[in-house]
């Protein structure tokens, strides 16, 4: 399938586009990367460098898209790490012009921040809140981002739940908690969708490299277009994601290794059945 990821994108390393992009190809979709920040890394690092991409280009890129025909072939679209609250609603109008007359797939990874601290700029929790999670067919917030989302505290997993059916009653699809609870040393992932609520537990790894969100949206996404019903995806997704992370602490680097450990993706087993709640 056609992906339009709509997120940033880093000289070095592998976050945001350069996690998205490298996994979604592996596992055999064609992606089209429309940057919205151009940094040299990523900011744990100790610093970067670069700048968000201004509107007026998106725009115009996403525009010789569209005059080309190309958006028309888009069957769905993942966005990230925003930049700016305007861009924000370039997204919002581009998922509007490409559901107009078809059926096309919005997955919003809506990256605002973690550990209790947000860093993205002013607005875009406002844009995210009020255009995106409307639109959202698919929507990937991290704890610290369904609390801010829903304007409630997530503090348990019967929490987590509540907050993502808020965020379902404002239009949002299926709502995936990749950080919904932490307890004896086991971490739950939630789903909360059209069937009901499923949870999966993973046991919590140290050391954890940056990028490890933006890789489990890509990996839900991939697995719903792959016809993969909820608590399926949510059982793949987590069960590639571990994988991956396991064969990055193993090799002792800073950043996940997607091109050093190209197969890992495509050749997990799924040995775990999420819970229904």
């Amino acid at each position: 399938m056609n992906l339009l990821a709509i997120t940033s994108h880093v000289v070095y390393g592998h976050v945001g586009g350069q996690v998205a992009v490298p996994a979604l190809q592996r596992l055999g979709h064609e992606v089209w990367h429309l940057p919205t920040v151009l940094f040299s890394n990523h900011p744990g690092h100790g610093g970067f460098a670069g700048e968000a991409v201004r509107p007026a280009l998106l725009r115009d890129l996403l525009d010789g898209l569209d005059a080309r025909g190309f958006l028309d072939r888009v069957d769905a679209v993942l966005s990230g790490y925003l930049g700016t609250a305007e861009t924000a609603g370039i997204v919002a109008d581009t998922v509007e012009r490409l559901r107009r007359g078809r059926r096309m797939v919005f997955c919003c990874d809506p990256v605002l921040g973690d550990g209790g601290r947000r860093y993205v700029a002013d607005g875009i929790l406002e844009q995210l809140r009020d255009r995106l999670v409307p639109l959202a067919d698919i929507l990937t917030p991290n704890r610290d981002e369904l609390a801010w989302l829903a304007g409630r505290p997530v503090a348990s997993l019967d929490a987590a739940v509540a907050a993502a059916e808020a965020l379902r009653r404002r239009g949002a699809g299926s709502v995936v908690c990749t950080s919904a609870a932490l307890s004896g040393g086991q971490l739950s992932s939630l789903v909360v969708g059209a069937a009901g609520a499923f949870a999966l537990e993973t046991p919590v790894l140290e050391g954890v490299p940056h990028g490890t969100g933006d890789l489990f949206a890509a990996l839900f996404l991939a697995a719903r277009l792959d016809g993969l019903d909820d608590a399926a995806a949510l059982a793949r997704a987590v069960a590639q994601t571990d994988a991956m992370i396991r064969a990055t602490l193993r090799s002792g680097g800073d950043e996940l290794t997607l091109i050093a450990d190209p197969d890992v993706l495509a050749d997990t087993p799924v040995p775990l059945r999420p819970s229904r709640l």
